[in-house]
């Protein structure tokens, strides 16, 4: 006898954002909400925490007073139907920090640290999401076989709500845009 697996009910209906709003945080930590639908996100690995923890950091760093960096908060690019992400890495302004939930117009830059099944997230879905939010950077850490991981920056053009190709970098980020920042990821 094999044992059956049982979905929840909530995670066969489109939810609302007063529904997902009185959900605890516990129970938010490992789901998306993609169109009013619960989306899992596997547990990430620990070199893709340590990396997004070194990004946070050195962003954090270098932004400023006007600008926080940190990990793992929801994002609401939409709320009908309901479009939260939880990007690896958030830039936002720091005097949001206490406004719930996280805007686009809070946010400066998204980073997504890609996984095993995540690529086509990464490279299409999410891009296309943060752009039409209008967040003005997207940045995608691709973690190469070679174990030196390529940072591909994006900057937004306004006028079509899509992102520009930026600079690609090889372990060593030394970025001017959003504003100057230099992080060596070669080291993880």
């Amino acid at each position: 006898m094999t044992p059956e697996l049982v979905v929840p009910a909530w995670m066969h209906t489109q939810i609302s954002a007063e529904q997902y709003d009185s959900w605890s945080e516990e129970h938010c930590v490992g789901v998306e909400i993609v169109d009013g639908m619960v989306v899992l996100r596997p547990s990430a690995s620990k070199r893709h925490n340590r990396l997004a923890r070194i990004l946070a950091n050195a962003l954090d760093t270098s932004a400023g007073p006007d600008w926080n960096a940190d990990t793992d908060f929801d994002v609401r690019l939409q709320d009908v139907p309901l479009t939260n992400r939880r990007p690896d890495v958030v830039v936002y302004r720091a005097e949001t920090i206490d406004l719930t939930p996280t805007r686009p117009e809070h946010v400066l830059l998204v980073v997504e640290v890609m996984s095993p099944g995540s690529e086509t997230t990464d490279r299409v879905v999410k891009v296309d999401q943060y752009a039409k939010a209008g967040i003005p950077f997207y940045w995608r850490v691709e973690q190469a076989a070679t174990g030196v991981p390529l940072v591909h920056t994006y900057v937004l053009d306004p006028a079509s709500r899509a992102y520009r190709d930026g600079e690609v970098f090889t372990g060593m980020v030394k970025a001017a845009a959003p504003f100057s920042v230099a992080v060596d990821l070669g080291v993880v």
